[in-house]
């Protein structure tokens, strides 16, 4: 995929200009350019440590930095921007490679677009070349009305389809003569391909193989499926009423001859029936009858959970209560981390892992944010399945079932695909547990001879009554003459996908002994062909402007459980600091708690010229159990260098430039209960000031502000205050994790800056992304305002006014 945004800065003054896309989660950034006036500057792929230390020799004079950051379920945000002169142009190019994963029948390629403005020429283009055959293929987008439908333009033919999309400024006008856009949701592209040949698609190209598996026509094996369920405390709610309404459904879904079993677990351990049990329409109905009495309750013990369902499957087959030939697998639905009974988790999953043997399949489903996902993922991979994160949400019960559809059906176990040695090497993965309907194993390989042009592929499996053995002659393919104008994306493109799974399996490389050499592989790899992957960084050597050179911006990849070294950090709430370290997959939250009144330094950079002070505000009166709420109703913005003052209450915003004033009120800018003001300082930091509205008859509490930062990277190393110490994170170590004063909420020690503090498990609210309802995040609370994590007191962070610094 190649994404170009092109920006023609028709100022009389210079302006920073920011690119910004959305791109899946599973690609990998292979390629990012700037052309400003004639002059490209291109991205150079480097080991991140490397690119971090340039980064920082940077960071410190005030340069920027383009980043991937999280963003959604699927997608992740890659942000960048430049400053333009006046009458000037720049244009970005960014192109990431990504594999597409045959789910329930179809490929799926979702573009997000949103530009936020009136695009001069505005398109969207794709090319597919399938050598087995479209078999069909649709394109749409959620933005899309009857109106625009004509434009989404398709050529089909036999192997080739040409998707085009290209609206005119009249066409993308919200109303005519308006300025708004209906350009603002996703494309989509859905298709399949024939699949004639039994053995799948095995193509050649350069020395390089890969071959496509995904037979037709197989009849589905029978499985034996126990489904474990939390009950803790923690899946009170909404998360349990709709785990409880996607289990109605997708034991309705059960074939007859399905074996299932239900666990329910909290710090105590409950079954449907001891053991495994045939799914007829009775026995299905007397369980969604068991499911809908389930109620929350205590700790979470995962470890004995899991092992009651192996046990019960074990059973099963020394019993020959379920058929020979079927499949076998765990499905674990959790919202928390292990903290009743076995409570390491290395231990478990090293339990889990001896229990299961290799004779049974994990599934784990991460329900929400408090989730453990990282040993979720490693726990169900070591037992040959895969880990998906359920996201809070008004469809978390349509997520479960679509999970379970895609896992419902096996066709084929004990899948192995097998080349000859003496002409094929490098082999990515080759042996499948299972292989279900609608999705496609793939698997790629190095030729020991570059010129050959085919040789024989055998795959051995086992099917619902008799052993499934075929075989099939692999052949190289002239992808020159198909597409000689993009070469770049048909010629090496068999090698290049070789790469990004080798890659991506040396990533998920769980032993430890292995871990080191794997990685190195990783790292060599990904730098040889240029992928943004967990271990690299592209590094774009910015253009020099008026003020100087801008130095470079680092991309960064993020994917599921590894993020970048930066912190983020919050103040909302009562008033609730949170450090976010990506980094660290974890969170730590305090308060602070002083009369109203009090104005505390929160960011100050002497280096970057920015100050930062906010000031509490109190409860109308004291609650009746005597406790006095504070929050920050008003905040003190400066930026030095340009002379600007900005003060921000819940009622006025009040901009200052060398003393010269301008008042603006709320509703100017258009601020509602729903709204947030954002702070982007030129050539410095950007936050955002959310405003809380509270009902104005309320008894006791009044209207309040958040504060978050959107982007840090421009501020120095010695940036300090009650947020800005932790801008470059903090290192800790959690451990003896034990039962708090509320089940759902454990306490521990944590080990911090040379002490040891007792915190709490709980959870915050970020409003960042979704002002109006915003989303739990899991943190360690550390108790005593902050005492032990920040430095010095509370009190040193006490100023005299509300842009002073003493």
């Amino acid at each position: 995929t190649v994404i170009t945004s092109s920006a023609l800065n028709k100022a009389k003054s210079s302006q920073e200009v920011f690119f910004e896309v959305d791109l899946p989660k599973t690609a990998f950034i292979t390629n990012f350019s700037m052309s400003i006036e004639g002059q490209t500057y291109t991205g150079e792929v480097k080991e991140k440590e490397k690119a971090k230390k340039q980064y920082q020799k940077a960071v410190s004079t005030g340069q920027t930095a383009g980043l991937v950051k999280a963003s959604g379920r699927k997608m992740e945000k890659f942000t960048v921007s430049v400053n333009i002169a006046a009458n000037s142009n720049v244009t970005f190019i960014l192109t990431h490679e990504e594999l597409l994963q045959r789910k329930l029948g179809q490929y799926e390629i979702m573009t997000r677009v949103k530009p936020k403005q009136l695009v001069q020429h505005f398109e969207i283009v794709a090319d597919i070349y399938e050598p087995q055959g479209i078999a069909f293929l649709e394109a749409y987008g959620t933005f899309i009305s009857n109106e625009l439908l004509p434009l989404v333009e398709k050529t089909v033919t036999d192997k080739k389809a040409h998707i085009s999309f290209c609206p005119t400024l009249d066409q993308q006008r919200k109303c005519p003569g308006c300025d708004g856009t209906l350009i603002d949701g996703d494309f989509f592209i859905k298709y399949d391909v024939n699949r004639a040949e039994i053995i799948g698609d095995i193509q050649i190209v350069n020395g390089y193989f890969v071959h496509f598996f995904a037979p037709p026509d197989l009849p589905r094996v029978p499985k034996n499926v126990v489904f474990v369920i939390d009950r803790s405390g923690s899946m009170s709610g909404i998360k349990l009423e709709q785990t409880k309404q996607a289990m109605l459904t997708i034991l309705n879904d059960l074939a007859e001859d399905d074996y299932f079993g239900i666990v329910l677990f909290d710090s105590s351990i409950s079954t449907w029936k001891e053991s495994l049990t045939k799914a007829t329409k009775e026995n299905v109905s007397e369980a969604q009858k068991f499911i809908q009495r389930i109620i929350d309750y205590g700790t979470t013990n995962i470890n004995d959970a899991v092992m009651k369902a192996v046990d019960m499957i074990m059973k099963g087959k020394r019993d020959k209560n379920v058929p020979e030939r079927s499949v076998s697998m765990v499905i674990l639905m959790t919202d928390g981390m292990p903290n009743s009974g076995e409570s390491s988790v290395p231990q478990i999953q090293e339990n889990v892992l001896l229990a299961m043997g290799g004779n049974m399949t994990l599934f784990c489903l991460g329900f929400g944010d408090d989730v453990d996902y990282s040993f979720l993922d490693v726990m169900s991979r070591q037992n040959k399945g895969l880990a998906r994160r359920i996201y809070e949400g008004s469809d978390a019960t349509v997520q479960l079932q679509g999970f379970y559809e895609e896992v419902a059906s096996p066709l084929l176990s004990e899948v192995d695909l097998r080349y000859p040695d003496n002409l094929v090497n490098s082999l990515t993965t080759s042996h499948y547990k299972q292989l279900f309907n609608g999705s496609e194993i793939v698997v790629a390989g190095r030729l020991t001879d570059y010129s050959l042009d085919n040789f024989l592929v055998e795959v051995f499996a086992q099917g619902f009554e008799e052993d499934f053995i075929v075989k099939g002659q692999a052949s190289a393919q002239e992808w020159d003459i198909l597409y000689p104008e993009q070469e770049y994306i048909f010629g090496d493109y068999t090698e290049r996908l070789w790469a990004y799974l080798t890659i991506q399996e040396l990533l998920k490389t769980g032993n430890a002994e292995e871990k080191g050499n794997a990685t190195a592989q990783a790292l060599e790899m990904s730098l040889q062909y240029s992928f943004v992957t967990p271990l690299t960084s592209m590094v774009v050597t910015k253009p020099e402007t008026d003020e100087g050179p801008e130095g470079p911006l680092i991309a960064d990849k993020l994917t599921e459980g590894i993020t970048s070294g930066v912190s983020y950090l919050t103040l909302d709430g009562d008033p609730h600091f949170m450090i976010e370290l990506p980094e660290q997959e974890d969170a730590l939250c305090f308060n602070i708690d002083d009369k109203p009144g009090t104005i505390f330094n929160l960011v100050r950079d002497q280096l970057a010229g920015i100050l930062v002070n906010g000031q509490t505000i109190g409860d109308k009166k004291g609650a009746p159990d005597g406790k006095v709420n504070t929050y920050f109703g008003r905040f003190g913005i400066v930026h030095q260098g340009l002379g600007v003052r900005l003060e921000v209450t819940t009622h006025d915003i009040t901009v200052s430039q060398d003393g010269k004033q301008a008042k603006l009120f709320c509703m100017d800018l258009q601020v509602t209960k729903d709204s947030s003001l954002t702070v982007t300082l030129r050539d410095s930091v950007r936050f955002v000031v959310i405003l809380h509205k509270v009902w104005k008859q309320h008894p006791y509490h009044q209207d309040y502000l958040g504060f978050y930062t959107l982007d840090s990277h421009l501020l120095s190393p010695s940036v300090h205050g009650l947020l800005g110490q932790f801008y470059h994170g903090v290192q800790f170590e959690v451990r003896d994790m034990r039962p708090g004063e509320v089940p759902e909420k454990p306490d521990a020690t944590m080990l911090v800056k040379g002490q040891e503090l007792t915190v709490t498990r709980g959870w915050q609210r970020d409003f960042r992304w979704d002002v109006k309802n915003g989303e739990n995040i899991p943190c360690w609370f550390i108790h005593s305002n902050g005492n032990g994590l920040i430095d010095g007191n509370h009190t040193d962070y006490i100023m005299s006014g509300l842009f002073m610094t003493v």
